[in-house]
């Protein structure tokens, strides 16, 4: 199977050389790989010049942001499967092999998706997301992906009509949940990718935006006719999920008051759902009344202590 990876780029050259290299390291003889740039002004392209001779294409052009840059690449891609990296992220060696493994064992998968790491600017460590085996009724409550570490058929995205460009934080998951509303995921539990976190990532810089899309999804989602019958049979635990979702991102914004107020909400809404995150709402409860230094403490002694353990 051929495997079709594009990378979207804009003003990332910081990062950009060692996200090539992760795909070009690949030991999986069969890839393709497309890169398409924005139109960078930071000596980005380059960067890509470097490695045109192992690309399938690659352009530097003004687009319409991440979705149209991944669209317009996989209209260009010729593989039987198809990924994408983020110019501040990597693969993880023997990652694409793994994927493509995990599909010939399960013909009937549409998306296939492992664990990852996330690291910091310099490539510290910072967290692992390890996951499990999960649905589209799991993605309905806000159970979420980490991209770079999902693999996906050709198939499942033409099915899907590739990405809704009027999405801009949560283009991925709108596209998770079209794959799995008509086809099976399966997990395969490896640390395939490193997602990077750094002030200027989207999940960041933009983290007091992202409760508004998780919104929309749900009203998306409520008119589905694939999805809208599993909103619902479990119509609370869904909006507690995306209340949940929300005040994460607020808390990361440093919004500990309004972020508090959607852990309340999401708590009065479906408790268990809630919950998942009860040491999130004592943070941002600590964080409301000025003492949020204990709850910063107790997450650096739980980082290094779940590292630790992974060694």
């Amino acid at each position: 199977m051929r495997v079709s990876i594009v990378t979207p780029s804009y003003n990332q050259a910081q990062f950009l050389e060692r996200t090539i290299q992760s795909v070009l390291a690949q030991d999986y003889p069969e890839i393709e790989y497309l890169i398409v740039d924005g139109g960078s002004t930071d000596g980005s392209a380059a960067i890509i010049e470097k490695y045109a001779a192992r690309l399938k294409w690659w352009t530097s052009e003004p687009d319409g942001g991440q979705g149209d840059a991944l669209n317009k690449g996989f209209a260009r891609a010729e593989g039987d499967l198809f990924a994408w990296l983020n110019s501040d992220d990597l693969l993880t060696p023997g990652a694409v092999r793994a994927a493509v493994d995990a599909f010939a064992a399960h013909p009937e998968a549409a998306l296939v998706y492992g664990d990852a790491l996330s690291v910091d600017a310099a490539d510290r460590p910072l967290n692992e997301m390890r996951f499990q085996q999960w649905g589209a009724d799991e993605l309905a409550t806000f159970h979420m992906l980490c991209q770079p570490a999902v693999f996906f058929r050709r198939e499942a995205w033409e099915r899907a009509g590739g990405l809704d460009t009027s999405y801009h934080l949560l283009l991925d998951h709108h596209l998770w949940l079209r794959i799995a509303s008509t086809g099976e995921m399966v997990h395969v539990p490896e640390i395939w990718a490193h997602a990077r976190q750094h002030p200027a990532a989207k999940n960041v810089a933009l983290a007091e935006k992202f409760g508004g899309e998780a919104f929309r999804l749900v009203e998306w989602m409520r008119a589905d006719p694939a999805l809208a019958p599993i909103l619902a049979r479990q119509p609370r635990k869904v909006r507690a999920a995306a209340l949940r979702f929300s005040a994460r991102y607020l808390l990361d914004a440093g919004k500990a008051r309004p972020s508090l107020t959607s852990y309340l909400q999401s708590l009065f809404t479906h408790p268990p759902t809630a919950l998942r995150e009860w040491h999130r709402i004592l943070f941002a409860a600590l964080s409301v009344i000025g003492l949020g230094g204990l709850g910063r403490v107790y997450y650096r002694v739980k980082r290094s202590g779940k590292l630790a353990g992974s060694q």
